[in-house]
């Protein structure tokens, strides 16, 4: 049986890891990318430069690990929650609510991570880059899908537009002015919406 015990030092050797992401994804959400380095997270975390470096080995690599990192805990904090819901407007209602409550509950401290990422690298070519924008584009397009389940909405392009405009907007709002009242707005503006989608013709 000992070839199926977990080796203590792999174990430990992940834990660090997690732990490392997560602070990195915290730091990138306020300050971006590109204030994450190896020297700060290792002093951060009380761990070797050469410890993290060997998890990582370049701060490309270390950026690229946070922006997989920051999208597993949005899948299961945001994603995942809505999936217990039959498609249809009851996984949208859980889909667009679960991503305000990610916001507001400021999962990453300053806000939305990927909102925050995007503007730092979307006119930057390059690997992260590519990685930010396709998981931009798996959600648009996730929340297209979501509301095209709903036989009654006409137009499920336009109408995801607008609802994924409405989080970003309170994601702002609230980060940028500490508008505490940005949430509420957009839990309205997305039940108007998707009152007058779904409103028989």
């Amino acid at each position: 049986m000992d070839g199926v015990k977990v080796d203590g030092r792999v174990e430990r050797g992940e834990q660090t890891r997690r732990q490392i992401l997560r602070r990195a994804a915290e730091i990138a959400s306020v300050e971006g990318l590109e204030g994450l380095s190896i020297g700060r997270l290792a002093g951060e975390l009380e761990v070797s430069k050469s410890g993290v470096f060997a998890h990582f080995g370049s701060k490309e690599e270390l950026q690229l690990a946070t922006v997989r990192a920051a999208a597993a805990i949005f899948v299961r904090q945001v994603v995942d929650p809505a999936l217990v819901e039959p498609p249809g407007l009851g996984r949208l209602t859980r889909l667009m609510d679960g991503w305000l409550a990610y916001s507001q509950n400021r999962t990453f401290p300053g806000g939305c991570f990927f909102y925050a990422v995007q503007a730092e690298f979307d006119a930057r070519p390059g690997r992260v880059r590519d990685a930010i924008a396709g998981y931009a584009r798996e959600w648009n397009t996730y929340v297209r899908e979501t509301v095209a389940a709903i036989p009654e909405v006409a137009d499920p392009e336009q109408v995801a537009f607008e609802l994924i405009a409405f989080l970003e907007m309170a994601n702002a709002q609230s980060v940028l002015h500490d508008d505490p009242h940005a949430y509420d707005r957009a839990r309205a503006a997305v039940r108007n919406r998707v009152a007058q989608a779904t409103a028989a013709a």
